[in-house]
């Protein structure tokens, strides 16, 4: 990069808006999510891994990772309920850092000794949430400690909320395209009842609807069996 603070932020502007293109062409979330933590290493000076988790019922999910050190650094976090990328979705705290993990830290006592084991020596993340749907967390690593300066965190923000409206975009769109799928395979079931059994649409629908009450299966997997086999369910 140039040494110029300008055409730093110019570039890291341009770099951003590929980055943006780049997420809305994928083809899933997953894929969105993988992109968004490729990025990261790029973007952000320092970063040599990256990777984004979220917490669910106290139990941490790995969402996406560069490198198994991510997925290793998650693991830790859960058996020890403990560290920045845990209470940054756990207590929507949005920014977080450990500047080295060789020094004492007060709050994550156990965490950081477990992160330089892995051979990290500091930690930037960022919770990743748009306005009405939190998301998870945006966790960078470095093996170096004290890396991330003002600049880099700056930098780091404003991915985070790139990336997460992208990745809100990417999962609205899946989840309106599982919808259209049902959609279409609960009506070519339906049509297939009322052609070969003689049952009105109303008729199909609740012999649908009671299938999947009965057996406890989703509406759409009772669809999908009837459009394989042609036979009318229970």
């Amino acid at each position: 990069m140039s040494h110029e603070p300008g055409e730093v932020w110019e570039q890291f502007a341009v770099a951003l808006a590929e980055m943006a293109r780049d997420l809305l062409a994928q083809d899933s979330a997953q894929d969105t999510l993988d992109r968004i933590v490729e990025h990261a290493t790029v973007l952000i000076n320092g970063c040599d891994h990256a990777g984004i988790l979220t917490v669910r019922r106290g139990e941490v999910h790995s969402l996406a990772a560069t490198s198994d050190v991510v997925r290793r650094a998650d693991r830790i976090q859960q058996d020890l309920k403990e560290g920045p990328c845990f209470d940054a979705v756990t207590e929507r705290q949005q920014v977080y850092t450990i500047e080295d993990s060789r020094r004492p830290h007060e709050r994550w006592s156990r965490f950081a000794p477990e992160l330089r084991k892995l051979g990290i020596g500091s930690v930037m993340g960022f919770l990743l949430f748009t306005e009405d749907d939190e998301l998870g967390a945006l966790n960078l690593y470095s093996h170096r400690p004290d890396t991330f300066d003002e600049a880099a965190r700056r930098a780091g923000w404003i991915l985070a909320s790139h990336a997460a409206v992208a990745f809100s975009a990417a999962r609205t769109h899946q989840q309106l395209g599982h919808a259209l799928e049902t959609r279409h395979e609960i009506g070519e079931a339906m049509g297939i009842l009322m052609e070969r059994h003689g049952l009105n649409e109303d008729t199909a629908f609740k012999v649908l609807k009671k299938a999947s009450q009965d057996h406890n299966v989703k509406l759409r997997a009772i669809a999908r069996q009837i459009c394989e086999t042609g036979e009318k369910p229970g």
